[in-house]
C-alpha cells in the first residue's frame, strides 16, 4: 500500500435495531468499515459506559478502532462513510447527545487541524451549555472533546495509547491519565 492516513474512530451506541442490541451493532459497524475499503488495524475491547449526559438514557456500548484509508481518502469521505453506516443502522439525528442506535465519530485523522486552529479553539473551549444546544456544522478535527471524555479514550488507549494530539500536545494515555479515577472506572469492560 502506498501513502496512508491513521484514522481513529470512537463507537457506540444504546439503541437496539432490527431486534439486535447494542454490542451487535458496534461489532457490525467494525464489519462495514471493512467492506468500505479501509485497514482496520486494531480493535478496542467493548465497554459499558454510562449514558452522557448522565440520566439521559440506557447505558452506551462504547469502542474505538484504529484504520489505515489510502491517500486519496480525505476526511471527509471518512466521515460521509461513517454516516451512511450510522443510517444504515437506524441512526436518526434529532437530538444532540440523544440515545442512538450508533454513533461512529471521526476523533483524528493523521494529526491534521480541521478546519483551522481558531475553529479548533472555538469548539473545545465552547462551555457546556453551549455545547448542548448547538453542534457544529462543519467537521471540526481532532474531536474537540475527546480529552474530556473517558468513554473515548478507555477504548482510544485499547488501539493507538501514543497518538499525539496535534494541539493539546499530549498522548491518548496521558489524556486518559489525566480523568478522575471515578470517570475512568465507569467505563467498565463487557464481559
Amino acid at each position: 500500500m502506498g501513502a496512508s492516513h491513521q484514522v481513529l474512530i470512537a463507537i457506540g451506541g444504546n439503541q437496539p435495531f432490527g431486534g439486535k442490541p447494542p454490542e451487535f451493532l458496534v461489532q457490525t459497524a467494525v464489519s462495514r468499515l471493512r467492506e468500505a475499503g479501509f485497514v482496520v488495524e486494531a480493535v478496542s475491547k467493548t465497554y459499558r459506559t454510562p449514558c452522557f449526559p448522565k440520566g439521559a438514557g440506557p447505558d452506551y456500548v462504547n469502542g474505538a478502532v484504529r484504520l489505515t484509508v489510502a491517500a486519496e481518502v480525505s476526511a471527509q469521505d471518512v466521515l460521509s462513510v461513517l454516516h451512511q453506516i450510522e443510517a444504515d443502522n437506524g441512526r436518526e439525528r434529532i437530538k444532540r447527545w440523544g440515545a442512538r442506535t450508533l454513533d461512529l465519530d471521526l476523533v483524528a485523522y493523521d494529526d491534521l487541524i480541521l478546519p483551522d486552529a481558531a475553529t479548533f479553539h472555538h469548539w473545545l473551549d465552547l462551555p457546556m451549555e453551549e455545547q448542548l444546544r448547538i453542534a457544529p456544522e462543519e467537521l471540526i478535527l481532532p474531536h474537540p472533546r475527546i480529552q474530556d471524555r473517558a468513554f473515548v479514550l478507555v477504548p482510544l488507549a485499547d488501539v493507538a495509547p501514543d497518538w499525539h494530539h496535534p494541539v493539546l500536545g499530549q498522548t491518548v494515555r496521558s489524556l486518559l491519565a489525566a480523568l478522575s479515577d471515578q470517570d475512568r472506572a465507569e467505563v467498565r469492560e463487557l464481559t
